[in-house]
């Protein structure tokens, strides 16, 4: 399965400030509304599909992200498990890993998604979306130096994934306050996919950087 999706943050720089975007790797997939699953690397967002398939659309309007945990439903919880009796079975799926990492993107379980896209990516490296996804999970984390090296490396895999170079940009201007390097990733946006849909929002995020 696969989501593009983004989702609204509060991390505004203040008043009349940015309001933070966050793009999601191609690679979550969603058996509900949310944000990204694994498209190749299994489905990444709800319903395991993260890495593979075909990518997602985006939504109109972002959804808003809650700020903390969310409690799974039964269903959730029930997928996970599934999930994680299929990973102690065999270690070594990472399909199985990549949905597990979107099943706990998903109902906002940051440091465990960061572990299980850890699996995911140690049986297959340089994935641009798993990397972007888990590089969200970071910055949900508060670990912001991770979260860029990782939207980096995956825009360094990938130099045509822009999903990685918007929440770059994000990470710079709302987290360790450096907009000049927000505005270069946002830039390169408009270069690299002048009518995408994360064109127009770096479009909107670089007019408030110059206000």
């Amino acid at each position: 399965m696969n989501r593009n999706i983004m989702f609204a943050l509060a991390a505004g720089l203040a008043a009349g400030f940015i309001a933070g975007y966050f793009v999601f790797g191609e690679s979550k997939d969603a058996a509900g509304p949310v944000v990204a699953a694994p498209a190749n690397a299994a489905p990444v967002m709800p319903a395991p599909s993260l890495a593979g398939g075909t990518p997602g659309t985006m939504p109109a309007m972002p959804g808003a992200m809650p700020a903390g945990p969310v409690l799974p439903n039964a269903e959730v919880q029930a997928r996970i498990a599934r999930i994680e009796a299929a990973v102690l079975a065999d270690p070594k799926n990472h399909d199985a890993w990549a949905a597990l990492g979107n099943e706990y993107f998903d109902s906002h379980q940051a440091q465990k998604a960061v572990d299980a896209y850890g699996k995911a990516l140690g049986l297959k490296p340089g994935d641009p979306n798993i990397l972007t996804d888990q590089g969200v999970m970071y910055r949900q984390l508060g670990q912001f130096d991770k979260a860029i090296a990782n939207f980096q490396k995956a825009n360094k895999l990938e130099p045509s994934h822009v999903q990685s170079l918007f929440n770059l940009g994000i990470v710079y201007a709302n987290d360790v306050n450096k907009p000049d390097e927000a505005a270069k990733a946002w830039n390169k946006i408009l270069t690299t996919a002048p009518n995408s849909e994360q064109a127009a929002q770096a479009r909107q995020m670089l007019s408030q950087l110059k206000k």
